[in-house]
């Protein structure tokens, strides 16, 4: 199999594994993965990336379907791009780093995106997404340059944000971890909205997550572990 074949094949499973933990249903949001294209004879690569089409169930998606985006705005393939196409072209240009993106619609963060909420530090795992607090981005039209604005705005520092009456934001090494931060994104929202309905919930102070963000540069296995 050619490496972009297995690059399409590992974002329809994370895109897959987005439907099966709740974050999207049927068309909405969308996943891509930074790729450097070649040429058949294995040479010329572009850099760019590979994104979901446009209006379709990831349930329905083929290898095929997934398009190649260069960094100019310029599409490869037989679909049309997601709508959102700027956002990850921008974060992706803005972040060296971030080897994927994904974008949900899901019932927590799409809750608390409608009501314009930063989500404050209630609970620790707040630094998982760089700092001690999650930004909601100003509301811009789906699909837009002002949107991708606000976003990069809100991500300054931070790996996730909300994206206001719409859904979430966020990036990470690879399609596989993205997936796996999208889901802790989405729990952390759920449990910042059910504290809510009991009260106000009692925040972290500065220290303290400062304290934590340290510890967070330092969480989980090292990279070349077995």
């Amino acid at each position: 199999m050619k490496t972009t074949d297995h690059a399409r094949h590992r974002l329809i499973a994370a895109a897959h594994g987005m439907l099966a933990a709740g974050l999207n249903k049927g068309t909405a949001g969308n996943l891509s993965l930074r790729l450097a294209q070649n040429d058949e004879n294995g040479e010329n690569s572009e850099s760019g990336f590979l994104i979901t089409p446009s209006g379709m169930d990831y349930a329905t998606l083929e290898a095929e379907d997934i398009v190649f985006m260069r960094f100019d705005g310029t599409a490869s393939g037989r679909r049309q791009p997601s709508s959102e196409w700027r956002f990850h072209r921008d974060l992706y240009l803005a972040y060296p780093q971030a080897g994927a993106v994904l974008h949900a619609h899901s019932p927590f963060a799409v809750s608390l995106a409608c009501l314009r909420w930063d989500i404050p530090p209630f609970h620790y795992m707040i630094a998982r997404f760089g700092g001690d607090n999650i930004r909601c981005a100003r509301y811009a039209t789906f699909g837009t340059q002002a949107l991708s604005d606000a976003a990069l705005e809100a991500l300054n520092g931070r790996t996730a944000c909300l994206l206001a009456n719409h859904g979430f934001l966020l990036y990470a090494e690879t399609p596989e971890r993205a997936l796996a931060l999208g889901i802790e994104f989405e729990a952390l929202c759920e449990q910042y909205w059910r504290a809510c309905q009991l009260g106000a919930p009692v925040l972290l102070d500065a220290d303290e997550m400062a304290v934590i963000l340290k510890k967070f540069a330092h969480y989980g296995q090292p990279q070349n572990a077995k």
